[in-house]
């Protein structure tokens, strides 16, 4: 699969212009947690609804709209 989930949070996060710390904090783990996450091709369903929760952002549009161009 060539979604790289983590990077595409971490861009995200960015452009929202949120820190780390913040984003770690609505979501209930550490900074150093996080930077684990940005640095992960995939991730946990449940760590990613809290986060499109946080960031207000659909990131399962993302798998979605990978398949449907497959």
């Amino acid at each position: 699969m060539s979604i790289h989930i983590g990077t595409i949070i971490r861009d995200e996060l960015r452009r929202q212009g949120h820190t780390n710390a913040w984003l770690a904090e609505q979501i209930g783990i550490t900074p150093r947690a996080l930077q684990k996450i940005f640095n992960k091709p995939s991730i946990d369903t449940d760590l990613l609804v809290a986060i499109c929760s946080a960031l207000h952002a659909d990131f399962f549009r993302t798998y979605s709209d990978y398949l449907a161009h497959q």
